[in-house]
């Protein structure tokens, strides 16, 4: 479905296809997504400039180094920007560009994943509120110029689906998105913002997927992880070691889009024990990386019989929540026999931390 999403300052022409991304998240909307179709994941976009459209020289590169700023921050499988002189895709600067009345620039994603248009209105344009001035066309460079590279990347935003963000009336979060509805103009703070905010990247998180089980969940989102503990054996003899095996992953949750199910690899799980009956968690050691995605592993020889947990403690870096498995008991038999008893280790209830590896 074609459609037209204006730029910095202006007004939706498509506002009946925005729809808000479904997803959990704290006191903080994320970026909508527009209803334009998705792009494939990791596809390269290649574009070009409209003949008899060229942006300016000085236009064209700080063009080219929004394009390299969504590459660099989008934190995710979304597509990348390539300027190519033979690409499908176009850019575009002058006075006939396709942005109406009140349009800095427009973007123009409604033919993905074949092609998107992106349009700046010419340097000098007047508009009913004074004169459209963009500042790498400026020397010296002045106030209240707006920066081509910022705007280059808002308008890649929209390509790649995201709709504008919707800020807290006094617009305190107003850094949580490149992609706004009003530009600020030089030297607003952001005026000059070059990386996507938390909020684009959680969206696109959610629409592309990661770029691996490693990588890290923008601070936007507040995903729940499901994180589950078994062990080689519930009932062993003493002196028996035991693996502790535990898989960590996002929650299962349509709204999550991509992310949800993924397994969540290279954190902090820890694995805990208590006296049966008892409520007291004791840490025993952080479970280093299995073999699997999201695994995690540790082996202990225990000399008495507990219950045991793995715990992933909520990271303050990124949007998981923290976790803790449910309760796996192991039994511990004494030793019965005189060979058990010569060949079986003291028993120990401190349970040393010599003891238990």
């Amino acid at each position: 479905m074609n459609g037209v999403l204006r730029g910095a300052g202006v007004i939706f022409l498509i506002a009946a296809l925005l729809a808000p991304a479904a997803v959990r998240v704290t006191a903080h909307s994320l970026t909508p997504l527009i209803g334009w179709p998705t792009w494939n994941q990791d596809q390269v976009i290649r574009y070009r400039w409209m003949a008899g459209e060229v942006p300016p020289t000085a236009m064209q590169t700080a063009i080219k180094a929004g394009a390299i700023d969504s590459n660099e921050s989008k934190y995710s499988r979304a597509p990348t920007f390539l300027y190519d002189p033979a690409g499908s895709s176009t850019v575009e600067y002058g006075t006939s560009v396709f942005c109406g009345l009140n349009g800095l620039a427009c973007a123009d994603g409604g033919n993905a994943p074949s092609t998107f248009r992106v349009a700046f209105r010419e340097h000098g344009h007047r508009f009913d509120w004074g004169t459209l001035r963009w500042c790498q066309m400026l020397n010296p460079v002045t106030d209240g110029c707006y920066d081509v590279e910022n705007i280059m990347l808002d308008e890649l935003g929209h390509v790649l689906g995201l709709g504008h963000h919707v800020n807290y009336g006094n617009e305190s979060d107003y850094g949580d998105s490149v992609v706004q509805t009003v530009s600020r103009a030089r030297p607003r703070q952001y005026w000059n913002e070059h990386d996507f905010g938390r909020c684009d990247i959680a969206t696109l998180q959610t629409r592309y997927d990661m770029t691996s089980w490693f990588a890290g969940y923008s601070t936007c989102l507040d995903l729940a992880v499901n994180l589950g503990l078994t062990a080689s054996a519930t009932t062993v003899s003493s002196g028996t070691q035991v693996t502790f095996s535990a898989a960590l992953v996002v929650a299962d949750n349509a709204g999550d889009g991509r992310l949800s199910g993924n397994p969540v690899s290279s954190r902090t799980v820890h694995l805990q024990r208590r006296v049966k009956g008892t409520t007291t968690w004791t840490s025993i050691g952080q479970m280093p990386a299995g073999t699997g995605a999201g695994t995690y592993v540790l082996r202990i020889t225990p000399a008495a019989t507990y219950e045991w947990r793995a715990v992933f403690p909520e990271p303050a870096t990124e949007g998981l929540r923290g976790a803790s498995s449910a309760a796996v008991a192991v039994t511990v038999i004494k030793c019965q026999t005189l060979a058990c008893l010569e060949s079986a280790p003291a028993d120990d209830p401190g349970d040393r931390a010599g003891r238990e590896r």
